[in-house]
């Protein structure tokens, strides 16, 4: 008869996803996995079934909570430059020198794992259709020019995110973070 488990699967996934947050997939290994969680190797392949599965749940758990931050804080009422100027200030500020899992997966894995891959680009796409949303929101209200393009400004600031969080991950100065933010959000209101 199997023994109970002694253990919380949703608090293991969390705890999960902040080694691999810190460490990145490469470098956090499944003994790494087993003292940090507390766990046994066999508790972990029993329940999880290796270290990619239990990573895949990591990146699930963390586009359920720390994506979906990012979302609900860009789809603030308010005047869009303020709510958008809000939001780049809070993904470099909000846990300093640990950048985006997402992000950072995405650098360190790339294209390798199509799960991986998947799940990445599925929160690339949330992030373009919110921002999407938020410029037109802007422009509606007269907050941004008119003849903005969307699309590309979009993807300006898409690419704009991807390289804050790889600066603020790599320990760059806050001010100089900031400063880039504001020039970015001028050129836009342009």
């Amino acid at each position: 008869m199997a023994r109970p488990r002694e253990f919380d699967e949703h608090d293991v996934v969390a705890k999960a996803t902040d080694l691999f947050w810190c460490r990145g997939y490469h470098a956090t290994s499944v003994r790494d996995l087993g003292a940090g969680l507390g766990l046994r190797q066999s508790s972990l392949y029993r329940t999880f079934g290796d270290k990619r599965a239990l990573f895949l749940r990591a990146l699930d758990h963390y586009r359920a909570t720390e994506s979906a931050q990012a979302e609900e804080l860009l789809n603030a009422p308010g005047p869009s430059l303020r709510v958008l100027r809000e939001w780049l200030l809070w993904m470099v500020g909000h846990e300093p020198g640990r950048g985006c899992l997402v992000v950072n997966t995405a650098t360190e894995l790339g294209a390798a794992d199509p799960g991986v891959q998947e799940r990445t680009e599925a929160a690339f796409e949330v992030t373009r259709r919110t921002l999407a949303s938020l410029l037109r929101r802007g422009v509606a209200d007269g907050d941004l020019p008119a003849a903005l393009d969307v699309d590309g400004a979009v993807e300006l600031l898409f690419t704009a995110v991807l390289g804050l969080r790889v600066r603020e991950r790599a320990g760059h100065d806050p001010r100089r973070l900031a400063e880039a933010i504001d020039f970015t959000l001028r050129t836009l209101a342009a």
